[in-house]
């Protein structure tokens, strides 16, 4: 608002982590344009939220990043002239809101957005059902195997040995600087007794989901990344479920829009645990729980989620920092994905 770009509210934050959004309340005027180019001045991102477009706010562009527009309720003859009015400063980029639909992201590129906000990536679209390869039908036989209660470790052993590929991965993720170690691991075996069998998981399902979602925008990665470890993080502080189980099925939520495909279909094909199928098929048990309180989260509908954490008695000071642990780690892992 004006009121709290006056009293210098956004100074306070870190202009390295923050965009400072104006509201389509506020009108264009003297004094938020010496507010707007005082924070330009001082390195801050301006983005204007929900754009309603106006002559005036022409005399604004030079210090605006981002222009926010509603992609469902705005036409696209105004569109048009917003993308007119902006094209001499390359500094705008406009950002979709609402977009919902593939169809729609695919509209709203050929436009000439450059950003999109919505869950049309996390949406199938239901096309043909397809079987997984033969090395995603490998990595899904090695998640069945290390979700039982006891790890046979030589049937596991026999499993990488007989992917080169696979055995690579493996032997290079335990000797990431992750774990720290002094001697360097050698062997299948001696790879998996160091891991152990939380972290082995975790490596597995990581490494399905990358490989699944190859054809498929890398935010939908990052999702998933973002709620397996939420999950993950709930389950820590609930201290009622395997923590592993709730990571792969945070892990797996997202696994119908990646493989464009109905939830039911793609669990009959994937072995994982009764529990874990139930959650993401039926919506039912504590897994499920914790799902729903990572969408909550993620969506921003804080009301629902502080029903979610009092139905869990969690304490509700605890999530933010675990939220942000999850984001900071999927980004992590999107970076070292990046480099493999």
């Amino acid at each position: 608002t004006l009121d709290t770009l006056l009293k210098k509210f956004p100074s306070m934050l870190p202009k390295e982590q923050v965009v400072v959004e104006i509201l389509e309340t506020v009108q264009p005027g003297k004094r938020l344009l010496a507010e707007v180019q005082h924070l330009k001045e001082q390195g801050y991102v301006i983005a204007l939220d929900d754009y309603i477009h106006q002559p005036v706010w022409r005399h604004f562009y030079p210090h605006i990043d981002i222009i926010k527009i509603d992609f469902r309720s705005t036409s696209a003859e105004i569109i048009q002239e917003v993308l007119q009015a902006t094209a001499a400063f390359p500094n705008i980029k406009l950002l979709a809101e609402k977009v919902e639909t593939n169809e729609e992201f695919q509209s709203a590129l050929k436009m000439g957005f450059s950003y999109f906000q919505g869950y049309f990536f996390s949406k199938p679209e239901m096309l043909q059902s397809k079987a997984l390869s033969p090395a995603q039908m490998t990595l899904a036989e090695l998640l069945y195997e290390t979700s039982k209660s006891e790890m046979d470790l030589s049937k596991i052993t026999s499993i990488f040995e007989r992917d080169v590929n696979l055995s690579y991965k493996l032997l290079r993720y335990s000797n990431s600087a992750i774990f720290k170690r002094r001697s360097e691991i050698e062997t299948i075996k001696q790879a998996l007794v160091v891991l152990g069998q939380y972290e082995l998981k975790k490596f597995l399902s990581v490494l399905f989901t990358a490989q699944v979602s190859s054809e498929k925008p890398a935010e939908l990665m990052r999702l998933a990344m973002t709620r397996a470890k939420f999950a993950e993080g709930i389950a820590q502080l609930h201290r009622k479920t395997d923590v592993a189980k709730a990571f792969l099925t945070g892990m797996m939520s997202l696994m119908d829009a990646i493989l464009d495909e109905p939830m039911t279909s793609v669990m009959s094909k994937l072995p994982l645990s009764k529990d874990i199928k139930d959650a993401l098929v039926d919506n039912q048990g504590l897994l499920a729980e914790y799902l729903s309180l990572v969408k909550c989260y993620e969506q921003a509908h804080w009301q629902d989620a502080n029903s979610a954490i009092a139905n869990l008695g969690l304490d509700a000071k605890t999530l933010p920092d675990a939220y942000h642990e999850a984001v900071q780690w999927a980004n992590e892992q999107m970076r070292a994905l990046g480099d493999a």
